[in-house]
């Protein structure tokens, strides 16, 4: 029997602090509120989504924090039936609308059921990532499309570099403070073990200004994305800790007007589910020119022209 997955995240953490979050964020409208990341890769999905050209008559949406992926999912035209499984559940408007509580971790789904599944900013925290990839696949009819956003390995490096030379100085140690995200080319791997035909991983970074790094611990706080790593140290820090720490990312990572940079990484991964009609690659040794051929500008020996 295989071994249980390493426990990389306090998931039953990151649920309730997603709950606190979305209880404080309702009201709160427009580019006002912390959940810009999320807005930011919902819209990207559906961008990607509107450049398929056809209908998608069943579509999964696999722990995105908020509604909002599937609602305009089930908006769009030629949308079919639109499920929603999430740790926190919100009522959505509509009748072709499902919202089931679940974990993006174990599926709940029967095989070949859907033909598209999106997923927005919740499968970095999965503990077991390899296996939720996997589930995702065999939920999908053959030919059904996979859209994914998750955070990026550069993603907070500006404070993963403050708070451990903060750590290193006044307690003469580090402990884990920011998650150790995949990378893209990780993900891309990752895609093709799961059995995925066309698997694409692209990264795209965005840089966030803060005045100081405590506006960023701030919005990391209002997202329900703070540390929430099963190693991270339970006893409260010393006092000096994120003042130091604050100290530093403005030492290292201010611009010439006084403000911080943030890194956030974004990484968009799709896949489709197998099928015969798919594009193959050729097969080795099928070309029918060689590549030195294709390249050679002009010929070697004049006679050959």
């Amino acid at each position: 029997m295989a071994a249980p997955p390493t426990r990389i995240f306090d998931r039953g953490l990151i649920r309730r602090r997603q709950a606190r979050a979305l209880a404080q964020s309702e009201g709160v409208q427009g580019d006002q509120g912390a959940d810009f990341l999320l807005r930011y890769a919902i819209d990207d999905i559906c961008e990607r989504r509107g450049a398929v050209k056809r209908d998608f008559t069943s579509i999964i949406d696999l722990g995105t924090p908020s509604p909002a992926l599937a609602e305009r999912l089930s908006a769009a035209a030629g949308a079919g039936f639109v499920a929603r499984v999430a740790p926190l559940v919100r009522t959505l408007g509509g009748a072709r609308l499902l919202s089931v509580v679940g974990d993006e971790e174990y599926v709940p789904l029967a095989t070949a059921r859907f033909d598209l599944a999106v997923s927005a900013l919740a499968l970095h925290y999965a503990n077991d990532l390899p296996g939720a990839l996997v589930q995702i696949r065999h939920a999908l009819k053959p030919d059904g499309l996979f859209l994914g956003c998750l955070l990026g390995g550069r993603s907070l490096n500006e404070l993963r570099t403050a708070l451990a030379a903060a750590e290193t100085e006044i307690c003469g140690g580090v402990s884990p403070r920011v998650a150790p995200f995949a990378d893209v080319r990780d993900l891309g791997g990752l895609l093709q073990r799961a059995g995925f035909a066309l698997p694409v991983a692209d990264s795209e970074p965005l840089s966030v200004r803060y005045a100081d790094m405590f506006g960023l611990m701030a919005d990391l706080r209002a997202m329900g994305a703070s540390n929430a790593l099963e190693a991270r140290r339970r006893a409260p820090p010393p006092r000096a800790l994120f003042a130091r720490a604050a100290q530093i990312y403005a030492e290292r990572f201010a611009d010439p007007d006084g403000r911080v940079r943030a890194t956030f990484e974004l990484i968009f991964i799709s896949g489709w589910a197998p099928h015969e009609s798919q594009q193959k690659p050729l097969a080795p040794g099928s070309a029918k020119m060689r590549l030195a051929d294709a390249l050679r500008t002009r010929p070697d020996n004049p006679d050959e022209a």
